[in-house]
């Protein structure tokens, strides 16, 4: 299935801030950026699917969701908060 393995240059529009925090854990792991994709690329096709698990949200979540998005209840903080 994965004999020779033939590369292709693809272009895709990624979060900036995400890109390059998940740049840094690949790094940390030894993979470059074109690995870890090929990586999830492999894991997609392995599991006929994602390799992780996605659901619709609860109602709290919705709510949540959608307060945030008209602006309500908002704090501020970075993303390395969440870590």
């Amino acid at each position: 299935m994965y004999g020779t393995i033939v590369k292709e240059t693809t272009s895709v529009k990624l979060d900036k801030v995400a890109k390059e925090e998940a740049k840094y854990i690949f790094n940390q792991l030894g993979l470059t950026m074109g690995e870890a994709f090929n990586l999830f690329l492999y894991h997609v096709n392995l599991n006929k699917g994602l390799p992780f698990e996605v659901k619709l949200p609860n109602k709290l979540t919705q709510k949540v969701i959608e307060e945030a998005r008209q602006g309500k209840n908002i704090d501020d903080f970075s993303s390395s908060e969440l870590k």
